[in-house]
């Protein structure tokens, strides 16, 4: 029973991540940032670190938004599944929150399977026989690897960075006008 309710919290959260998650935009909006309006500094260190970007809760934002125009949307939620996996401690919670991140993601029944070779998704079948927290770590890092390789560089092209950088540098420029020197 204890298992039942852990799993209808897990489930509910995630659909409630999803029912929430920003609609698709062409062009990054101040709405679209709920307010966490980044620094010229933090989108320009956005352009030279993909581990910049995804170490800031507002660059993952952008990124996912453009992902999720990409149809690769995907890839971001497995990767931070698997950050939320590593901060659990009870082995209950962990094992079955692994076997949803497996079913959402892994499972070639998924709609929303990630792209592994036949090697990591060898070990993480392996792992899945014992859930830790490290059950999808080679999976997590060819992820990442993809995204920073393939994703990243179209990302740092795209409209949406160029505008999100535009307004910004804008408005940086309108407040250095307005204050004195």
């Amino acid at each position: 029973m204890k298992m039942k309710a852990v799993l209808g919290c897990l489930r509910l959260a995630i659909k409630n991540a999803d029912e929430n998650a920003p609609t698709k935009r062409d062009l990054v909006s101040a709405e679209f940032l709920d307010g966490d309006q980044p620094t010229l500094e933090e989108i320009r260190s956005w352009g030279k670190s993909f581990d910049k970007l995804m170490k800031n809760s507002t660059g993952r934002k952008v990124f996912r938004d453009f992902l999720r125009s990409e149809f690769s949307e995907e890839n971001i939620l497995f990767w931070l599944a698997c950050e939320d996996l590593k901060k659990e401690n009870s082995a209950e919670v962990v094992e079955e929150k692994a076997r949803l991140i497996y079913e959402d993601y892994i499972s070639i029944l998924s709609p929303r399977e990630v792209s592994l070779d036949s090697r990591v998704r060898e070990i993480v079948n392996r792992n899945m026989i014992e859930p830790t927290t490290h059950t999808f770590d080679e999976a997590q890092i060819q992820i990442y690897t993809l995204m920073h390789r393939d994703s990243y560089p179209r990302f740092l092209n795209s409209q949406k960075f160029k505008t999100l950088a535009q307004m910004q540098d804008n408005s940086n420029a309108g407040s250095k006008a307005d204050s004195p020197t």
